[in-house]
């Protein structure tokens, strides 16, 4: 008996691979103490490749088919091992198979904001993510540079190191692009585009061929993107100052009414709200009354023309000032357009 489980274990003459599951990437035939026999079957299935070492380097590589190992099938492994004719006997080799299939709904995504460079915002901190597919492009490189001698290497072994490759070149992918982050939103295929492109050499490097991939969502962090909801605003008014404080008083005006109907406390409370509300209600009413009248483009010209004198309280202006100091400091308002502010309000003390 133990003769013939000697016999049985020196000789292998049929060598394949079915895959039992998803995620493996590479498998290695178990040899345990046997030898591959001379004319022995190979068969390599559709979407695997076999890879044959030999002493740990890498001899033949075979795509999907049937073969008989001989020396015409194996020229590396004969020419490796000095065969200078037909082998007779047995030889060992490690076998190993790699699944070629697309590993599909792979997830990447930012853990942490990202600062990148923006032409229109300077620094911009933000976070994307989006789903990606790879498949095995070089057999012979993914075994020297990532499984080696591994018995299985799965998907799941490589997700952190395709996950960083990804992160490391959004920047690049951003700049490549030349989309403004303002159009990111509306242009996520071609960022899309421009990351595949940054990143199919990086993952050729390993063997891996980069399929596809998406880019689901970018956006900013809860306080910058009440900042850029601000600049929007000021966008929106062609970035005179006047009429954004009037539209910054506008969005507040149900806030004061809805703290009014509470009992007065809160933001109803504050002063400079209030004032700034009452101004707005000025300005409204003479829009209209302007709007109402048949005159009004002549009424308005006489306006001009007869300076109105304001009365403004010391108080009322330092509001002002601060309120403004904290839109130069978010970077909504640039340093000339405080100094012009600061000096028309000053001369309205004199």
């Amino acid at each position: 008996m133990a003769l013939m489980d000697f016999i049985k274990k020196q000789f292998i003459d049929i060598i394949q691979w079915t895959e039992t599951g998803d995620g493996t990437l590479a498998w290695r035939f178990p040899m345990a103490e046997m030898e591959i026999q001379n004319g022995a079957s190979l068969t390599v299935r559709e979407s695997q490749v076999a890879v044959f070492v030999n002493e740990g380097q890498v001899a033949d590589v075979f795509g999907p088919g049937m073969y008989k190992l001989t020396t015409q099938t194996l020229p590396v492994l004969t020419y490796l091992k000095n065969w200078d004719k037909l082998f007779e006997s047995p030889f060992k080799s490690d076998v190993y198979f790699f699944s070629t299939r697309q590993q599909v709904d792979q997830k990447w995504g930012t853990p942490q904001p990202i600062t990148i460079r923006d032409k229109d915002f300077g620094a911009v901190r933000l976070r994307a993510f989006g789903n990606y597919s790879f498949r095995i492009g070089d057999a012979k490189r993914f075994h020297t540079e990532i499984s080696g001698t591994r018995d299985t290497y799965t998907v799941a072994d490589l997700d952190g190191q395709l996950r960083g490759l990804v992160l490391q070149n959004i920047s690049n992918a951003i700049a490549a692009s030349g989309v403004p982050f303002l159009d990111l939103a509306a242009n996520q295929i071609q960022f899309a585009q421009a990351l595949a492109a940054q990143l199919v050499p990086e993952f050729e490097k390993i063997g891996i061929k980069l399929e596809n991939i998406t880019v689901q969502n970018v956006s900013l962090p809860e306080e910058l993107q009440k900042i850029l909801d601000q600049k929007i605003g000021m966008g929106m008014v062609g970035n005179d100052m006047g009429k954004f404080m009037q539209y910054q008083t506008a969005q507040a005006i149900p806030k004061f009414a809805e703290g009014a109907g509470n009992g007065g406390g809160g933001i109803a409370g504050d002063a400079m709200g209030l004032g700034a509300g009452v101004a707005l209600g000025q300005v409204l009413a003479q829009n209209l009354a302007q709007g109402l009248s048949p005159n009004a483009a002549a009424q308005a010209a006489a306006t001009h023309q007869q300076p109105a004198v304001a009365v403004v309280s010391p108080a009322d202006v330092m509001t002002t000032l601060e309120k403004l100091g904290e839109l130069k400091s978010k970077g909504i308002l640039t340093q000339e357009e405080f100094d012009a502010k600061k000096a028309e309000l000053l001369k309205k003390l004199v």
